[in-house]
């Protein structure tokens, strides 16, 4: 599902906070989009005004809107539903209306509000089926470094374009000198920062010029050679890339390492998956625990998170049903252990998948025809919950 683009128009900024928070948790991706500083309206899929303050002009604004863009939806939300304003609002223009108090909250208001940003984001998808399929982001995510999140990373991007001969982007937003790229065999001429940096002119063509192409026909926008780079500054236009990115591919896989930083956050808002890599020892499945606690914490959609356990053997340490009891999560897809194919792989710079024909290699064929549809994929059974773990978690 391609990201639902929300515009906030309120002067009050804990409004925009707490209506943020309540959007990231709505089950879908949403991308909150600020207005240009021209002082013209954001171009956006939602406009939520806010008129609690001041209803006349509020309902000016949503005129505004509404003769603008015609095919926008626009929710106004006041501090009470009262028959006139409701009507006021709607012969606006407003699609939709809600009551809402920052005060008292309301577990009412919310799913009210989150369930029509769902329709809207259905409608949206549904009117635009015809002309183009919606793109789809995975987000690939380590429970510790070094359990192998990039390498599935880049094997399921090469496989992904491969396969559906579709437009396909790899995206590496690992701070700290990402290694997509260097996997890959490529010597990107730019970064992510040259497109975060230049969002003022982000368009096809310049896009085309930022991107380093593989022999798969997969693009790759590599990762940030600067240390500490992308920070919780790059937030905001990461969350616009992506928006920007996902009007011109059909897939987009991202690399975020195993840090839940802010321009990791704003990948996990994007993502309709998020690949939650983990290897079968203790260390990885504590991590991969407390993460999965992070993203419901986050609002960022845990329903989203699907758990890949790289690194298996004949003979576990940690047997999987515990894992997936631990994590409260099924194991979506595991991956042999197999240190020399791999390390033959990367050292070559040559995907699994191109350089032999292993069993690991086959495995990531039968994984990503799986994630795009050419293979039915096997019901996973989502255990009960618990946190204790040998002992130990």
């Amino acid at each position: 599902m391609a990201q639902l683009a929300v515009s906030i128009l309120s002067q009050d900024e804990q409004c925009k906070r707490e209506m943020s928070s309540v959007l990231r948790a709505c089950g879908v991706p949403v991308a909150i989009v600020e207005e240009r500083r021209s002082g013209e309206p954001a171009v956006a899929d939602v406009f939520i005004v806010d008129i609690r303050s001041d209803a006349s002009s509020g309902m000016a604004t949503i005129e505004r809107l509404r003769a603008a863009q015609h095919h926008v939806s626009i929710f106004a939300v006041a501090a009470t539903a009262e028959p006139e304003l409701i009507l006021q609002a709607m012969r606006a223009g407003a699609n939709e209306f809600f009551a809402w108090n920052a005060a008292a909250g309301g577990r009412s208001f919310e799913e009210s509000f989150q369930g029509a940003i769902r329709r809207t984001a259905a409608r949206r998808d549904a009117a635009t089926a015809g002309a183009r399929q919606p793109c789809v982001t995975h987000v690939f995510l380590g429970a510790k470094g070094g359990s192998g999140t990039t390498t599935v990373t880049v094997n399921t991007a090469v496989e992904i374009a491969r396969l559906t001969k579709r437009p396909t982007v790899v995206i590496d937003l690992k701070q700290c000198l990402g290694e997509v790229a260097l996997f890959l065999g490529v010597r990107p001429r730019f970064t992510v920062l040259d497109a975060i940096e230049n969002l003022h002119r982000l368009d096809r063509d310049f896009l085309r010029e930022l991107m380093t192409r593989h022999k798969s026909g997969l693009d790759i926008l590599a990762g940030s050679e600067q240390f500490d780079r992308p920070n919780a500054n790059d937030a905001g236009a990461i969350e616009e890339l992506l928006r920007v990115l996902g009007k011109l591919y059909d897939f987009i896989i991202i690399d975020v390492g195993n840090v839940i930083n802010a321009s990791a956050v704003a990948a996990l808002y994007a993502a309709d998956t998020v690949f939650l890599v983990a290897n079968p020892d203790v260390p990885s499945i504590r991590n991969a625990q407390r993460l999965v606690d992070r993203v419901r914490q986050l609002g960022a959609g845990s329903e989203r998170v699907k758990v890949l356990l790289n690194r298996t053997a004949e003979h576990h340490l940690i047997e999987p049903k515990q894992i997936e009891t631990a994590l409260g999560l099924g194991i979506h897809h595991k991956f042999a252990s197999d240190y020399r194919t791999v390390s033959t792989a990367l050292n070559s710079g040559v995907p699994l998948t191109l350089s032999n024909n292993s069993e690991l290699a086959s495995q990531f064929v039968h994984f990503t025809k799986q994630l795009v549809g050419l293979e039915e994929a096997p019901a996973v059974v989502e255990p009960e919950r618990r946190r204790a773990f040998l002992g130990l978690i």
